[in-house]
């Protein structure tokens, strides 16, 4: 059956460690949020943890065992099932007192909530016997929050087996993963990021548990992250040729974001949520046709009236007028608040030395950075205990880390067998090699700078839970990464978890006292800084290519801001002067976009009118 949603917001995935135990801390209020299947040894680790925790047995899932990462993954997420049962039927058990978590579930609902009216109702009566009778009508209505995975696409290693022969195709990293899930008894999504990778989408359409029943209800669903439309309707497109349903499409600001960023080509999230609202029934009815053919192959028949998919989007949201704004004008089935709930130690794993620097973090602190492996733009920030080791490395003369979990080797640069880019083994091969090249000193030394940058994220995305659950308590310290997006720089305290929520609904107001420019203004001026960067870096050897690249990139902003001009007057729920600040900040940007001058063909004025919704 299809579960229902109680929030209008998700916590959604956060690195590798912050939120893989978040289901066991918030699903018993209710709260959805994603897991990251990504890396099994750390899933190992906590579902020893756990297990010891809540009193199960535990026997380890070695390497050495066949399967060994899709059955960890499988046990682990049943684990976390079996406690959010138990923890679901505690809270239906306890009574209705001050304190008690029953009560922070229906308190923590948005004040619009027809379950918190009733709540209100059953604490405003004297009648005892209609109390008793509201009170069991509200223990009936206890869901908890969905469990939901995450694979990260481009996450797909070939791994080999004993005789080090590459294993079939069913074995590599993401595909893997998908396994685990699969065989969980998880009645819930798996969201998939990072683009189509195709034999992970031709393997979903092997796996039944992905199809719907007569009714046309899923067990096991698929969410595609998706930066755009374009990107929604070619992957949505794919999976439906295979049968397969996308039941939610999360749509994530390109770079208003934590983790890996994917810019788009200069399209901003406003006009992107746009096209999603006008072209909504298009794409229901592509995807209709196609998966009703692909399912007739199948011999399977369900009710057209029963596909349909919800559209949500997330990526530096900081207010409740924000918020609401995103699900009221652009029509989206919810939104996903993410980097603030790092900030809430009852709804995620971070480290309190980690935590606490983000909560006096100033916004120089949160930068766009080359530490991923992946050749991907990383949100990071200033000053963490991994960029103290990578330092502290390079400084002692022994660059890069010890590759030991290889989930982010794809480098063949030096070897034939893939290595990582962070590894000790490439940045010596590299360095050497750049010192062999003829640079001068300082194109040198600039270019040993990028080499080193990269951080060993398996290990460091993945240490604050183990710090935390003691799990290296006889080992030495070990290095702590975060990819906060830059919105939290406007948070600036450790809160609690109703506290949060209460931000987010409008109860409570955690946003420092400095101005925070709209959520949709700071995209803007990230995506101008990210323009002014790679035409500075890329100046000097500029192709044909990437002249178009970049001149269709500010056109696109230009357009966006066009479009921003137009929305402003929509902010009804904003003061005048919030919206006179907004156009200072429209105009100040497009002057800034117009003094950038791309090589190649010269840009005509955007006029409002002209404005093309990509």
């Amino acid at each position: 059956m299809e579960n229902r949603k109680i929030h209008t917001f998700h916590i959604p995935v956060l690195g590798l460690a912050f939120s893989i135990d978040t289901p066991i801390r918030v699903s018993r209020f209710g709260i959805s949020s994603v897991i990251s299947i990504v890396d099994d040894i750390l899933i190992e680790h906590m579902r020893k943890h756990y297990s010891i925790l809540y009193g199960e047995q535990y026997s380890p899932i070695t390497v050495r065992d066949n399967d060994h990462r899709a059955r960890r993954i499988t046990e682990y997420l049943n684990l976390v099932q079996r406690i959010v049962e138990k923890q679901i039927a505690a809270v239906k058990a306890s009574a209705f007192e001050k304190g008690t978590d029953i009560v922070k579930y229906f308190e923590m609902l948005a004040d619009q909530s027809p379950l918190k009216a009733l709540y209100r109702r059953m604490m405003q009566t004297d009648d005892a016997e209609k109390r008793l009778s509201l009170q069991n009508e509200l223990r009936s209505n206890v869901i908890a929050g969905d469990i939901n995975v995450n694979i990260m696409t481009k996450v797909d290693k070939t791994n080999t087996g004993k005789n080090k022969e590459p294993l079939p195709p069913e074995f590599s990293d993401a595909l893997s993963s998908l396994r685990g899930f699969a065989r969980s008894e998880l009645n819930s999504s798996v969201i998939l990021s990072a683009g189509l990778n195709p034999r992970l989408f031709s393997y979903i359409g092997q796996c039944p548990e992905f199809l719907p029943d007569a009714e046309g209800n899923f067990r096991k669903k698929v969410t595609l992250k998706v930066s755009d439309y374009r990107s929604a309707y070619i992957q949505g497109k794919v999976l439906a040729k295979k049968g397969i349903w996308c039941s939610e499409f999360r749509i994530e600001s390109g770079l208003n974001c934590g983790g890996h960023v994917f810019a788009t080509d200069g399209y901003l999230l406003g006009p992107i949520l746009e096209e999603f609202k006008s072209k909504k029934q298009i794409l229901l009815d592509e995807l209709c046709d196609l998966y009703d053919t692909a399912l007739h192959l199948k011999g399977i028949s369900v009710p057209r009236s029963a596909l349909q998919f919800q559209i949500t989007v997330q990526g530096g949201i900081g207010t409740a007028n924000e918020d609401r704004f995103l699900r009221e004008h652009y029509c989206v089935d919810g939104t996903g608040w993410g980097s603030p709930f790092l900030l809430v130690p009852d709804a995620t794993n971070v480290d309190d030395d980690t935590r606490t620097m983000l909560a006096h973090g100033r916004r120089e602190d949160f930068y766009l950075s080359n530490a991923s492996p992946l050749g991907i733009p990383f949100n990071n920030f200033r000053g963490t205990s991994s960029e103290e080791q990578i330092q502290f490395r390079v400084e002692n003369g022994t660059p890069g880390s010890l590759c030991t979990k290889k989930f982010l080797i794809s480098n063949t640069e030096f070897t034939e067998v893939p290595i990582c880019t962070a590894s000790k083994e490439y940045q010596a091969a590299k360095i050497e090699q750049l010192k062999n090249s003829g640079l001068s000193p300082g194109e040198l030394s600039a270019k040993i700078e990028k080499v080193v940058e990269k951080a060993c994220l398996c290990e460091d995305l993945a240490a604050p839970a183990l710090i935390n659950s003691n799990a290296l308590a006889r080992q030495k310290k070990r290095a702590a990464a975060v990819c906060p997006g830059p919105n939290l720089a406007y948070f600036s305290k450790i809160v609690s978890l109703e506290e949060m929520v209460g931000h987010i609904y409008g109860r409570v107001q955690l946003l420092s006292a400095e101005h925070r420019p709209n959520m949709f203004i700071q995209e803007l001026r990230l995506y101008v800084e990210y323009l002014r960067n790679e035409l500075q870096e890329k100046l000097e050897t500029l192709t044909t290519k990437e002249q178009h690249y970049l001149n269709t990139f500010k056109t696109n902003l230009l357009e966006g801001i066009e479009y921003y001009k137009s929305l402003i007057p929509k902010l009804k729920e904003e003061t005048e002067q919030y919206r006179e600040i907004m156009r200072r900040e429209l105009l100040e940007f497009e002057q800034q976009l117009l003094n950038i001058v791309v090589p190649g063909a010269a840009l005509e004025p955007v006029m409002v009118e002209n404005v093309h919704v990509h």
